[in-house]
């Protein structure tokens, strides 16, 4: 007898740290910092970092109440099949547990130690992720992730909230850019992962309208984000660099689009990988380029005056 089988394995803090998605974790991070980092006026830094956290934490929640709910089906992806409840290295009870708890901690101390409006959005972005995409869309709507797509995006108005108290057009405009960006990317890794989406009986795209249609979407999505992704520029919150790194990331972003469009390699899609690297780096430079230019004190570019 092995080793492996006389001796079952046993649960992990790695485990656990895996439930949150630490991947998907990290870019919450980054884009609610840079709506904290981009917002006018001050904040304590203690004030700062909690926010952050509890930005952090509650991302986690989510992505590990979106396992918890979701480990029947991710069973049946390759991509998913990996994780720890599927593996059978964590009890699903035990993650739901460990997700709410999480989730109800975060909140409350955002409610409690940063401001009740960014407590608030908070809140929002995990009945959004877990409660609307997870257990409502998910498994009835190719659009599941075009409405679930609103609560990544939220954070950097989480962010700019922590700081200033209120919502104006600069940070809605920050969430429209994330909003905008959600379907051409997840759809990107979609068209190549549309098998496993089928195994699994989930709706995404390409497995119910087929993928012609989702990569006409894709480039219909980027057209129309590419020059939302400029409009920071012509309000007075991104400057010289913002504006020429959202230029010319959206342009590259648009030529990836339209080599998706054209693909004719549908069994490996190397066009929409490439697209899906692209978006990432996107999205990354857009926001480095708003905390570069606050710390720097680079002003903001106001074209519209």
């Amino acid at each position: 007898m092995s080793l492996s089988l006389a001796y079952p394995r046993v649960t992990t803090v790695g485990d656990f740290v895996a439930l949150l998605k630490p991947r998907v974790m990290s870019l919450v991070i980054f884009t609610g910092l840079a709506g904290m980092v981009a917002a006018p006026g001050q904040v304590h830094p203690l004030t700062a970092f909690t926010a952050l956290l509890c930005i952090a934490v509650a991302a986690g929640a989510s992505g590990c109440l979106n396992m918890a709910y979701d480990s029947d089906i991710d069973r049946l992806m390759s991509r998913t099949a990996t994780r720890p409840i599927p593996m059978g290295y964590v009890d699903r009870a035990d993650a739901l547990g460990f997700g709410w708890s999480l989730s109800i901690a975060a909140v409350a101390t955002m409610w409690l130690f940063v401001g009740i409006l960014p407590a608030v959005l908070l809140a929002f972005t995990i009945f959004v992720y877990v409660g609307v995409y997870t257990l409502w869309l998910k498994r009835r709507t190719p659009q599941n992730i075009v409405i679930g797509g609103l609560s990544g995006a939220l954070p950097p108005a989480i962010g700019w909230a922590a700081v200033t108290g209120e919502l104006t057009l600069a940070p809605v405009l920050l969430v429209a850019i994330i909003f905008m960006w959600t379907p051409p990317h997840f759809w990107a890794l979609s068209l190549w992962r549309s098998g496993d989406y089928a195994a699994a009986g989930v709706p995404m795209l390409p497995v119910v309208k087929g993928k012609a249609h989702t990569r006409l979407q894709i480039l219909l999505y980027t057209l129309a984000l590419v020059p939302l992704g400029l409009s920071p520029a012509f309000i007075g919150l991104g400057g010289v660099l913002y504006l020429v790194s959202s230029a010319a990331l959206g342009l590259w972003f648009l030529k990836e689009a339209v080599a998706v469009y054209f693909e004719k390699n549908e069994n490996k899609e190397p066009a929409a990988r490439r697209l899906f690297g692209v978006s990432l780096l996107y999205l990354a430079v857009l926001f480095a380029a708003l905390i570069v230019e606050k710390l720097a004190g680079i002003p903001g570019l106001s074209l519209a005056s």
